[in-house]
């Protein structure tokens, strides 16, 4: 991160961001009171959680993953805490309540 943010005067005019991608070094899910937790035995991987998130957090790896009950999934869903701001969409969105919402404890 930059040691010294730029004063209002050295932002560019109209606020354009002039370096595309640059989002990714700015954490910005500090500031969240809750935070969504995925419980992946309960997850169907449908996906909505990832194509209703706001932010782009919701990560779909390449890791199988099998439950308690021995269904066994190629993907795992994850969530990126360091960009989340805990805005619950996700939670909201889930139809089969896999997605937790707890307070952020620090």
């Amino acid at each position: 991160m930059d040691s010294q943010l730029p004063t209002w005067r050295e932002l560019p005019l109209g606020g354009v961001i002039l370096e595309p991608g640059n989002s990714v070094r700015r954490k910005t899910g500090d500031w969240r009171v809750f935070k969504p937790v995925i419980n992946q035995d309960a997850c169907i991987r449908c996906l909505l959680c990832w194509v209703y998130c706001p932010d782009g957090v919701i990560h779909i790896l390449d890791k199988p993953y099998t439950s308690s009950k021995g269904k066994t999934w190629d993907v795992t869903l994850e969530i990126d805490y360091d960009h989340c701001k805990g805005c619950g969409i996700c939670v909201e969105e889930c139809p089969v309540d896999a997605i937790d919402f707890i307070e952020e404890v620090k």
